[in-house]
């Protein structure tokens, strides 16, 4: 769907006038590593709402590695090049808008023709720089205020990127998950090949 020419993950749509999905989603038996906390909203207090963000490190020569980081879903994979990527999984929220504002901007012009006013208005509307998940406990959840399990970042994502020029993926919201904590559903099974 995205030209990925010139070291960019997407730099401009080439829908064709028909749906780039395939309808399949590839990750509907996938199992997710992960941690729930709950804790009461009373102890969020004075200043419930929250900014969330995770980094994943790896062992190289004895030494730990940045190897990603993440606050909003699928942030890296959409607004990173293949020469930016592993400098921005090493850098800190704190300094995502003074390094990344003007690569976003940039990116936002070639998948949506955002103006540089526009693209800074939607990034600060989503809440993207910096990178952390939003979390407001007084206002309803609904990405970017948090994200719920069945809430599909990706089209949302790709809707952004686009000003809404690319169709929905089609897909439906994942039926495995639980109602109460910790609201992942059981790991699916491992098969064998």
């Amino acid at each position: 769907m995205f030209d990925t020419s010139g070291n960019r993950n997407f730099t401009a749509p080439h829908l064709g006038g028909k749906s780039p999905w395939v309808g399949v989603d590839s990750n509907s038996t996938a199992n997710v590593f992960s941690m729930a906390v709950e804790l009461p909203t009373a102890e969020l207090a004075p200043r419930p709402e929250l900014h969330i963000w995770g980094r994943c490190s790896v062992l190289r020569d004895g030494e730990l590695v940045h190897a990603d980081r993440a606050g909003h879903p699928s942030m890296s994979s959409f607004f990173n090049t293949d020469d930016t990527k592993e400098e921005y999984n090493a850098s800190e929220p704190v300094n995502d808008r003074a390094r990344w504002t003007d690569q976003f901007v940039h990116l936002l012009g070639h998948t949506g023709g955002y103006s540089r006013e526009e693209a800074i208005t939607a990034l600060d509307e989503h809440g993207l720089l910096p990178d952390v998940l939003h979390f407001d406990p007084s206002k309803p959840a609904a990405y970017p205020n948090g994200r719920t399990f069945t809430e599909d970042v990706i089209d949302i994502r790709v809707a952004f990127l686009t000003k809404n020029e690319a169709p929905p993926t089609g897909l439906t919201p994942h039926t495995d998950t639980l109602d109460r904590f910790p609201y992942l559903g059981d790991p699916h099974p491992a098969t064998t090949a």
